[in-house]
């Protein structure tokens, strides 16, 4: 991913991928704003991420491509948007590989378009990569990005936006990195994806309001992202209201507090 190419080399595809590609053709007779893919091999006509520009390691084939399906985007605007979606994959560190360390961070715009995409070394040695789940494997942290310098790069891509995923805290806390409140837009927390006011896997929440199938296997941080965001677009209005509402309560509640101590001083003299 984010490999720059030769635009007068025509790279061969294989059989599969170049099926797939006819097919998308097909559909984007009735969808003009459909853009091409990338190839497994990391051959594509897209722009790159405006930052964090994976170079693929030698051997590396395409386990680190995700599965194409209905959360593709469909608009051409790769820019940085006001809304910014977030997910992280953990490796596992210390003795047991217990504890849980950034290995790759993904943020998308509100379009579902890739705009960072890194992999990550931790700073403590990774003892269990996870890869059933993460999808992450030994080559992909070799010559991946420091932990420091992915940290501050996602601080500034997300500063004044609103962050959009999934069990945020997690990814936040991964990334050593906190966020205001009232920029959190968090599929986890939102009352109307609860069941039971419990939290829910987000492949549960996605296949129930979005009729879509992830994480089926390793997990794929820009579907995941592309399906927060799909959840916060369809339910943004809505969504918007209720953060509105909450926040005039807290502030009203507020002014209460600070009126209650005036009274009672009053009342004493």
């Amino acid at each position: 991913m984010g490999t720059h190419n030769n635009p007068k080399q025509k790279p061969s595809l294989n059989p599969n991928w170049a099926q797939l590609q006819q097919k998308l053709k097909l559909e984007g007779s009735k969808t003009k704003s459909l853009r091409p893919l990338r190839a497994p091999n990391g051959n594509s006509g897209l722009p790159g991420s405006i930052l964090g520009k994976r170079k693929e390691a030698p051997g590396s084939g395409s386990d680190d491509v995700c599965a194409v399906n209905v959360l593709t985007p469909t608009s051409s605007d790769y820019s940085l948007t006001k809304e910014v979606a977030m997910d992280c994959e953990m490796v596992g560190v210390s003795l047991n590989g217990e504890k849980s360390a950034l290995g790759r961070v993904t943020l998308g715009n509100n379009w579902g378009h890739v705009v960072y995409d890194e992999f990550v070394r931790p700073v403590e040695r990774v003892v269990d990569f996870r890869t059933k789940i993460s999808g992450i494997r030994p080559h992909n942290l070799k010559k991946a990005k420091e932990f420091r310098v992915a940290q501050k790069e996602v601080a500034e891509l997300i500063k004044g936006r609103i962050l959009v995923g999934h069990a945020l805290r997690n990814d936040l806390r991964a990334l050593l990195l906190s966020h205001p409140k009232k920029d959190i837009r968090d599929t986890s927390e939102y009352p109307p994806f609860l069941k039971e006011r419990r939290n829910r896997a987000l492949r549960k929440i996605a296949a129930e309001f979005l009729g879509v199938q992830i994480q089926n296997g390793e997990h794929c941080p820009v579907e995941d992202a592309r399906a927060a965001m799909m959840l916060y677009q369809k339910h943004k209005r809505e969504w918007e209201r209720s953060v509105k509402d909450l926040t005039r309560i807290k502030k009203n509640q507020k002014k209460r507090k600070q009126k209650k101590p005036n009274q009672e001083a009053a009342s004493n003299n």
